[in-house]
């Protein structure tokens, strides 16, 4: 795949993010901050730039698909727009008619689309059916739900052993480390529902019922939107020529990997050790003190997956479809 072709591909996952009209300023400042760091890493200079012509409707799924030729490249691009469409939850009316024009730009059959649209509807359905209680907080905001989050009351049992929740997250991680492995490329969809469950169940040792609606606004305000961080993840694994499925063809190796799933791993551990001080401090941190800490420890986080680096393969060569559904269903 050459520079232009990861260019088109890289677009259409960006107007895929955008395919509904509802990221707030938070979100589109994490996808031009994405688009810096790729362009830095990948010596892009010109993402950037692709960043703003689809926010500023300069370019179009038409333009966006001449540049692939390849069936395999097509079908890669389609695979990448329906997990950005779906990371969020449901497809809205918006995202579905954006898909529709793409796979008809794309020149994509039924037959070619079938059996993973088939896998990420499945994985959708169980996050959603799995997803801890769930009265959703709708249009509620991030910074609202850091400022506004009570402390718990007198009667909130003990907090749970350090060493226990440490274990858990660490879990979390390595998992999330070894779902960017995975050869199917709607795979990292279940990292962000196991980050949801990692929560809940932090919150959960400190005397805390949270619904999903409740984690998700938590984690946006720690800094970590849902879209923005599957674009991430996917375009560091396109620019650096690490994903394990291009139509069928495997490409990459698990050896070179590090780099890929530096980001989920450190991403998750960094988000459970922000949890476990958010919860068992009372719930008092503002957003700006959330995303501090999130990022003071982001650092440390991506340093420590070199050394998880086997055991995150391990656990990889041991993931199947039936095993990953499993995992978001049960944690």
């Amino acid at each position: 795949m050459n520079t232009e072709q990861q260019k088109s591909i890289l677009t259409i996952a960006l107007l895929a993010a955008f395919a509904d009209g509802t990221k707030d300023d938070a979100e589109r400042e994490e996808i031009r901050r994405i688009a810096q760091s790729l362009a830095g890493d990948s010596g892009m200079a010109d993402l950037p730039r692709i960043y703003q012509d689809v926010l500023l409707k300069r370019t179009s799924v038409q333009a966006a698909t001449a540049a692939l030729s390849d069936p395999a490249h097509r079908q890669l691009a389609y695979e990448m727009a329906v997990c950005v469409c779906d990371v969020d939850g449901r497809q809205t009316a918006a995202e579905a008619q954006f898909l529709a024009t793409l796979k008809a730009a794309l020149q994509l059959g039924a037959q070619q689309t079938a059996a993973f649209e088939h896998d990420a509807d499945a994985l959708v359905e169980v996050v959603e059916k799995s997803a801890p209680s769930a009265t959703p907080w709708g249009a509620a905001g991030a910074a609202a739900y850091a400022a506004a989050a009570p402390a718990p009351a007198a009667t909130t049992p003990p907090g749970p052993a350090d060493a226990a929740l440490d274990k858990s997250i660490l879990h979390y991680a390595l998992l999330n480390g070894a779902l960017e492995l995975l050869p199917q490329s709607w795979a990292s969809m279940a990292i962000i529902p196991l980050q949801v469950k990692m929560v809940y169940g932090i919150g959960k040792a400190h005397g805390v019922e949270l619904d999903q609606g409740h984690i998700k606004e938590f984690i946006a305000a720690a800094g970590v939107g849902m879209t923005s961080q599957y674009l991430e993840q996917f375009g560091r694994k396109l620019l650096g020529g690490l994903l394990g499925k291009v139509a069928g063809r495997t490409v990459g190796g698990m050896g070179s990997a590090a780099t890929g799933m530096a980001f989920s791993f450190a991403t998750t551990y960094a988000l459970g050790q922000v949890a476990k001080r958010y919860y068992a401090g009372g719930r008092v941190m503002s957003t700006a003190m959330l995303r501090e800490s999130f990022q003071n420890l982001l650092g440390p986080a991506k340093q420590m997956q070199s050394q998880y680096l086997p055991q995150i393969q391990q656990q990889a060569a041991t993931l199947d479809a039936a095993k990953v559904m499993a995992l978001v269903r049960g944690g």
